[in-house]
Parts: structure tokens; sequence; C-alpha cells
């Protein structure tokens, strides 16, 4: 579980850095590697403080406990280990089999790397002060209440909450991580607007490099944000782990392959996209379905996120910079539909009880619906909100001249390259 952790933390850095930082032009490319950089230490800082106790503290009793969890673990009381004078023992707090503070700093680099992810949306225009304050208000009014729903005891979390309609199978984050950040990343790119020159001028990747050693890294790390979901090292991780790499090998087949066919020449980019468009897809599913559904959908997610990268972004003409929408919110919203037609109660050894997805004629593809239209509304209002309140407070964009300047310099006074 620890290896997980680390592996999970080095999907943001420099996995997302070095796959975002490649696709923006060369006079931002240190701004977005800056933020996600910033994100790993502010995001970490809140969720000891504060963030874990709202996500994965018990709550209250009645409806509210279900909404929000309590104030239990604020300031990691009761996460680390503590002496217990009545008893004259050492206490190690313990959850699912594991100390609960593994369980933090493992659901803690969760909490880092999806604001990181929304970052692609903006890229290229924002200022970093609101970029700052927007991160600190939306992991705690959006990111905390969906964990603690779905992960934490709450409403849509299966078995445990009061309202067994809502009972949605997510993995790995499918609804916490994926739709959450991609349907903010779509909110944002239409407030804040289009970058100067978009549709007009050229905006190609400047360096692909870091794009595809990004891409390689995210691969890589997903391995411990799927497989390390399972929290414990046993059949659950190995087949999550196996369904992980086979729906990313599936993703990359299918968005290069269509390129390939549509237009004469499969790229890398086209393949890094569908690699990851795969990897978001199997996440809510990657514990709870056999491997050949898992290629399926890889496959389905290389092509319903190429459309939406391609064909669905270009008739709407909102600027998501880095296709976050197009990947994470489409692919995290097609990953946790799925979900409800091919979980099975064999991956997870569940003796007995009623049958899951449509494959074993169960019902399950009824919250899981649910659980995506709950999670798109309530996600779409509070990002509008924080965004319409910052904008006012401090303003969300950087002034004209100093997005043709480039943020690297305008933002940090660095440059990314200097060529003498």
């Amino acid at each position: 579980m620890l290896i997980s952790c680390a592996l999970v933390l080095l999907m943001t850095g420099p996995g997302l850095a070095l796959f975002y930082s490649g696709l923006v032009r060369k006079k931002n490319v240190l701004s977005v590697m800056m933020q996600c950089f910033y994100l790993m230490a502010l995001m970490s800082l809140i969720w000891a403080v504060y963030g874990y106790s709202l996500a994965f503290g018990p709550g209250k009793e009645g409806f509210l406990g279900e909404l929000i969890g309590d104030g239990s673990y604020l300031f990691m009381r009761g996460v680390q280990t503590y002496y217990h004078p009545e008893s004259d023992q050492v206490i190690v707090p313990v959850v699912s089999g594991i100390p609960r503070l593994t369980h933090m700093l493992f659901q803690g680099m969760f909490f880092i790397i999806t604001p990181a992810l929304i970052v692609g949306a903006f890229a290229e225009r924002m200022k970093f002060k609101a970029m700052v304050l927007f991160m600190l208000l939306w992991g705690t009014v959006v990111y905390c209440p969906l964990a603690h729903w779905v992960w934490g005891g709450g409403l849509l979390q299966l078995g445990e909450t009061s309202w067994p309609v809502l009972g949605a199978l997510d993995f790995a984050g499918g609804t916490v991580v994926h739709i959450s950040s991609g349907i903010s990343a779509l909110v944002c790119a239409l407030l804040i607007g289009k970058r100067l020159g978009y549709g007009s001028e050229p905006m190609p990747p400047h360096n692909l490099t870091y794009t595809c050693v990004g891409a390689c890294l995210l691969w890589f790390g997903w391995f411990g944000f799927n497989a390390g979901s399972a929290l414990a090292a046993d059949g659950v991780a190995a087949s999550a782990f196996a369904a992980t790499h086979l729906s990313a090998a599936a993703g990359a087949f299918a968005w290069a392959t269509i390129e390939w066919t549509t237009r004469g020449k499969p790229t890398l980019l086209g393949a890094c996209s569908g690699a990851v468009a795969g990897l978001v897809c199997i996440t809510p599913a990657a514990g709870h379905v056999h491997l050949m559904p898992a290629v399926l959908m890889g496959l389905l997610a290389g092509i319903f996120c190429f459309y939406a990268c391609t064909t669905l972004k270009n008739r709407f003409g909102y600027d998501d910079s880095l296709d976050v929408f197009g990947i994470h919110g489409i692919g995290g919203t097609l990953g946790a539909v799925l979900t409800g037609v091919f979980a099975t109660r064999e991956v997870l050894n569940i003796q007995g009880g009623q049958p899951l997805g449509l494959i074993e004629g169960g019902t399950q593809m009824v919250p899981q619906i649910l659980a995506v239209i709950i999670t798109w509304i309530y996600v779409i209002v509070c990002t509008y909100v924080i965004l319409k309140v910052l904008d006012v407070l401090v303003g969300l964009r950087v002034p004209e001249q100093e997005e043709i300047q480039g943020l690297d310099l305008s933002q940090h006074g660095e440059e990314g390259y200097i060529f003498l």
C-alpha cells in the first residue's frame, strides 16, 4: 500500500506535469509544471488538516452524516499511532485491514491528482493566485463530499447508504476523480473563455517527447491507483492490475487506429491520449470486471473520447486546452455506466447476494446512472459558484499582455528554455 501511495503521487509529478507541459506552447511549460507541483504541496496540507476528516470521518447520525464527514480526524487526530493511558498500550488505528495512517496517505494522493487534472482545461490563461484559491475551495466543497458519498459511508456508497437505490460501484474513482475533474474542467473552460488566438492561430504541442514520457509514467502509476484500491495484495488487486493494463492498451490501440483509418497517419499524441482514456474508463470498474470486458471498455473509451476531443469539441467551440473534459469527463462517465453493465460478483468473490451488472442479470445500471447524474449536477453547480465568486474577488484570467508574453515569465519570472 505504501508503494501504491508513491505510485499515485508519481502520477501528478512527474507524470501529469510532463504530459500536460508538453502539450502547451513553450512559453507556458513551467506554469503548468508549477501548478502541478504546487498542488502536490497545497492539497497534501489541506488533506492532513481537515480534508481526510471531511471525506472519511464517520459523520453525524442521520442524513447529514451521509453528506459529509465529521471532525473525528481533524489535524490527524485518531489517524496516527497514539498512547492509550487506561490500557497502557500504544494503539494503531486500523481501517480495512491496514493502518489508518496508510489509508490516509493513499487517499491523499487521490486528493492531489484530481484537482491537478483540471489544470489542463485553463492552461495558458489563468492567474496562479486564482488557481490556488480555486483548488483550495474546490477540494473542500467538491472533492471531500464526493469522496465521503462514495467511499466514506455516505450517500452513494453501495451497501452503506440508507438510500439503497443510490448505492453505486466506484472501485478507484470514476465519479470521485474523473467525472468531477472532467466536468469541472468544462465549466472552467466555458467561464474563463478561449485563449487569445484560439481557432485562428496554430497552437501545436511544443514537445511531444515530454507528453509521451508523461503518459508512460501515468500508465505506470495507474497500477497503484487502481490495484492499490483493493487495499490488499490479493486476487482482487491482481485482477484490477490486469484490467487496468489491458484497458489502457485497448484505448491506445483504438484511438491510433481511428486516426490511421480516417487521417492516414496514427499519431503519438493520439496513442498517448487513447491510453489515458482507457485508464480513465476502467478506473471505476477495475476491481469489478473480468479482463475481456476491460478490453472492450478500453476500446470504447478510445472511440468515444476521440470523438469527444475532436468532433464534439469542434462542434461547440469551447477551449478545453488539453482535453480534460473529452478524456476524463466523457471517459469517466462512460466507465461509470459500463461498470453497471459488466460488474460481476466473481471478481470480488462475493458469495450469494443479488446479481450486479447486466451481464449477470442485475440492476446495477440504475444506481450507476443516478450517481453519474448526481455527480454532474453537484460538480457543475459548485464549480460555477466558486469561479464566479473568485472572478469578482481576484479575477480569473491574466491580462492580455501577460497571456501574450506567456505565464512562465508573467506569473513566475522564469523561462523553461534559455537559448544562448
